[in-house]
């Protein structure tokens, strides 16, 4: 039999794959982010309800009482759904105060963290192998004193199988049969390759048939995700993810990305619910404040999109530029960009989008148009094709049914900003006023106002601002700002350029008005 085949033998007998979000724990170890308690437990509501991980790891115990409070709002939200066997807090081998705190928490279940290399228990601990048992036994029995379900972290095991495996099993034969209900494999330290995860993987489940292995992997070298995969294969019954791979140093392995190959690659079943991948990862960057790579495979804002135009064209001849990896699977849809690579078949396929009939000829003219722009390393989107259209065909540009008359913005110390705005709507003028966080959260607030009292319609939601400037740019240079919507089940990305940045926001959010009274 080949490898392939091996492989494929392995995978169809393949149960279902536990799933461990660590990003409230582990991911929140990633420098610079730090969760509020909502934060956390909103995080937490939609790993649990909406993608439907096994169970989330939300914290690490005796931190601070700010800690202390986003874990007891998570138990209580969880309990009152029936998932609060799936909230598991990280706890230390420290006489019981660690049991104590999530016993407090409300919290029923502890990821004990113990010593998986001798050098850990010797070095750090400044103690035996045999000193260090007593004390894990002695958590054991005051956790289920307080009826705290228990799985043990066995911390830097990779190193210990490698440095001190005689070790490893010495504490493994201890507490194979001691009521633990996961064993937690850590590389720790992010040094294993996937050869060294099978044959690992493959001494302790050869060695201890009867006990859950859950596999927690670093991404210093980059093999988070193939590692994961190899402990699969190798047995492993539980993989630990974090949203977006975040997670201290390099990260740890990305859920989204784990998910799609676990299922693709290897036919592995899991609960996932991918359409909430997308969703996911979008909450927890915009709370972390890391920004997630555009190529970032599944989430990243690039990764459906075709920027080569024979890619386009292939597209629409039985979908020859597909793979698994479609994007209404995971909530999201393919575009086709727009640049200097474009060619024919992605303007043609944005403009049926947009429902615009061009000739073969016409067709062509806005090409080359777009080439140029491209080719200026100006970006061209979606919502720029109609004046495009209308520039190259020599018509005028559509006229803009929604305009702004005049504004005010004013900022003061000690005072929040303010903004009077009037604009024309279908030739009828509206005023109105709001204050704000910001000059333009104040314009958005004004306007927002005007089409509720007035016109009785519902504002878009701002769901991305983004504003960049020229490598190297003075005060002086000009801001380009785009802003994306969320419009009913659509979303609109517009774009303003400007000196000023607020300017440059309002010009892309009256591009975006009209873009809709256009619509109705």
């Amino acid at each position: 039999m080949g490898t392939a085949e091996r492989i494929n033998a392995n995978t169809r007998q393949l149960p279902v794959i536990e799933i461990m979000d660590s990003t409230l724990r582990d991911g929140e170890q990633t420098n610079g982010v730090s969760f509020v308690p909502h934060e956390k437990l909103m995080i937490a509501r939609m790993l649990l309800h909406g993608v439907n991980v096994d169970r989330i790891e939300v914290a690490s115990a005796r931190v601070s009482e700010g800690e202390k409070e986003a874990v007891s709002m998570i138990c209580r939200y969880a309990r009152n759904i029936g998932m609060l066997e799936r909230v598991e807090v990280l706890g230390f081998v420290d006489g019981g105060l660690s049991i104590d705190w999530i016993n407090d928490c409300g919290g029923k279940v502890i990821n004990l963290l113990a010593k998986g290399s001798l050098k850990h228990c010797t070095h750090q601990l400044r103690k035996s192998p045999e000193e260090h048992l007593e004390d894990i036994k002695a958590s054991l029995k005051y956790a289920e004193e307080k009826g705290i379900a228990v799985n043990l972290y066995l911390e830097d095991w990779s190193n210990g199988m490698k440095d001190s495996p005689e070790y490893v099993y010495q504490i493994m034969d201890a507490l194979c049969n001691s009521g633990i209900k996961r064993f937690l494999l850590p590389d720790t330290l992010g040094v294993m390759n996937p050869l060294q995860v099978i044959e690992y993987f493959r001494k302790m489940i050869k060695r201890y048939p009867q006990c859950h292995f859950d596999f927690h992997a670093h991404n210093d070298y980059d093999l988070a995700v193939s590692n994961s995969l190899a402990a699969v294969l190798s047995g492993a019954k539980g993989l630990h993810v974090t949203v977006n791979g975040l997670g201290e140093r390099c990260g740890n392995a990305p859920l989204a990305s784990v998910q799609a190959i676990l299922k693709d690659q290897f036919h592995a079943r899991t609960n996932i619910n991918e359409e909430q991948l997308n969703g996911i990862s979008r909450l927890v960057e915009g709370y972390s404040g890391i920004a997630v790579a555009p190529n970032q495979p599944i989430v990243g804002e690039n990764v459906f999109t075709q920027v080569a135009g024979v890619h386009a064209d292939g597209d629409s001849k039985d979908k020859l530029y597909y793979n698994d990896l479609v994007p209404e699977r995971f909530g999201r849809k393919r575009e086709y960009a727009l640049g200097k690579n474009s060619g024919k078949a992605n303007i043609a396929r944005n403009l049926e989008e947009l429902g615009l009939e061009l000739t073969p000829e016409q067709t062509k003219r806005v090409t080359q148009r777009i080439t140029e722009l491209g080719d200026k390393k100006e970006i061209v989107t979606q919502e720029d094709l109609p004046y495009i259209v209308s520039d190259v065909l020599k018509h005028d540009a559509p006229e803009d049914k929604v305009k702004l008359v005049s504004y005010v913005v004013s900022t003061a110390y000690g005072l929040k900003p303010g903004a009077n705005v009037k604009v024309e709507i279908n030739g009828k003028q509206y005023e109105a006023g709001a204050t704000g966080d910001g000059q333009y959260d104040a314009f958005v607030k004004a306007l927002r106002y005007i089409y509720k009292k007035y016109l009785g319609r519902t504002f878009p939601l701002l769901a991305n601002y983004a504003v960049t400037i020229p490598p190297g740019g003075r005060t002086d240079a000009l801001v380009q700002t785009v802003i994306t919507w969320q419009h009913g089940q659509g979303v609109l990305r517009t774009r303003g350029l400007d000196a000023d940045q607020t300017e440059a926001a309002i010009k892309a959010t009256f591009k975006m008005l009209n873009i809709i009274e256009n619509e109705q």
